[in-house]
């Protein structure tokens, strides 16, 4: 049932399946804010970065993510008031956030933040583990993928589009570890949460995604 302030609609997958696209999509068409999970991991990697923070401290994590600010103003993210959105997008951070998201302390901070953030509904949540760990009560969930081969294609367009210069095999080899990475984590490993949706986008357009989306919340709806 949907409350007073909307439902809770979560989308999770791997890097470079779409998540981002269709969440912002979806939560446009329905009226919902856009939160993106990642994004708060990456604030906190690109600020450890920054201050060379150990990212096996978890002490220093702990220190670190009690200082930042993280907030969201439509789809720019703001870090104790500075947009960081650009910076937190860059190869390195992206890694680093992979990394860094499997710390018990900087996790612990950013679900807590999370939760805080969608506590009155009406949101679209994209993530990793949006659907298993952070809003397990969500009453709507996806589960978007996409072939690897197409994951790093996009991704490679997505980079050359922003004026960089990368090999596409290299990013192919990039998103496999990604993978690897997000899946076999102790913590919160990247996988389809129990009664979500799952949909391949490889040969979908974004708004044939979302039309699919749309599709199943409002089945949820009625």
């Amino acid at each position: 049932m949907e409350g007073k302030g909307g439902l809770i609609v979560t989308i999770d997958g791997p890097a470079g399946a779409g998540k981002s696209t269709a969440a912002r999509m979806l939560a446009k068409r329905l009226g919902y804010r856009y939160l993106d999970t990642g994004a708060t991991y990456r604030v906190v990697a690109l600020k450890a970065i920054e201050g060379k923070v150990d990212p096996e401290d978890d002490e220093a994590l702990r220190g670190l993510c009690r200082e930042l600010r993280i907030e969201f103003s439509g789809e720019r993210v703001l870090c104790n008031g500075e947009d960081v959105t650009d910076r937190i997008r860059e190869q390195e951070v992206g890694m680093a956030a992979s990394l860094i998201s499997q710390r018990g302390a900087v996790r612990e901070a950013m679900v807590e933040l999370q939760r805080r953030l969608a506590a009155d509904g009406g949101v679209v949540a994209e993530g990793r583990d949006t659907g298993t760990v952070v809003f397990p009560q969500a009453e709507v969930k996806f589960y978007l993928d996409a072939s690897l081969s197409e994951r790093a294609r996009r991704r490679f367009r997505e980079l050359r589009e922003k004026g960089k210069e990368m090999d596409f095999t290299e990013v192919l080899e990039e998103l496999s570890r990604r993978d690897r990475q997000d899946s076999e984590r102790e913590i919160a490993p990247l996988r389809r949460a129990p009664g979500a949706l799952y949909i391949d986008s490889t040969h979908l357009s974004p708004k044939e995604v979302v039309e699919r989306m749309l599709q199943e919340v409002e089945r949820r709806r009625a």
